[in-house]
C-alpha cells in the first residue's frame, strides 16, 4: 500500500484531506510544519506528499525546492494544495518542482486521480 504524507497546518484541512486519500487507498501521515514533515520524510519510505504553501515555519515552496534537490527525495512526487490560486503562485510552485498544483477548496476525486497519476496505481 502506497504511504502520502500531508504537510497541512489547518487541522480541518489534514482531516479532509487524510480521510480523502485513506478512502481512496492509501496510508497517511501527517505534519503541521516544515520541521516535522522533514523528519517524516527522512524516517518514512513516502510515495507521494501534499504541501501546503503557507506553513507556521516555513513556506511550503521552500520545502519542494529543498526536497526535490537532494538526491534522497528529488524523486518523491509533490503536490502543493493551496489556497493561492493564481497563475502567478501555480507556475511559482511547478518551477521549485512540484509535480501538480491544486487550490482549495480540494476537489477530493481529482486529489485522488492526481495522487494515482503521480504514482501508477
Amino acid at each position: 500500500m502506497s504511504t502520502a504524507l500531508i504537510v497541512e497546518d489547518s487541522l480541518t484541512d489534514q482531516e479532509l484531506l487524510s480521510g480523502c486519500l485513506q478512502q481512496g487507498g492509501l496510508n497517511v501521515l501527517t505534519a503541521k510544519n516544515g520541521e516535522e514533515a522533514v523528519a517524516k520524510i527522512h524516517n518514512h519510505k513516502l510515495d507521494v506528499i501534499i504541501l501546503d504553501v503557507v506553513l507556521p515555519d516555513r513556506s511550503g515552496f521552500e520545502i519542494c525546492r529543498e526536497l526535490k534537490s537532494q538526491a534522497a527525495t528529488s524523486g518523491i512526487p509533490i503536490i502543493i494544495c493551496s489556497t493561492k490560486g493564481g497563475k502567478l503562485n501555480k507556475l511559482w510552485g511547478l518551477r521549485h518542482g512540484a509535480n501538480a498544483y491544486l487550490v482549495k477548496p480540494i476537489d477530493q476525486e481529482e486529489l485522488v486521480q492526481t495522487v494515482r497519476n503521480l504514482i501508477g496505481s
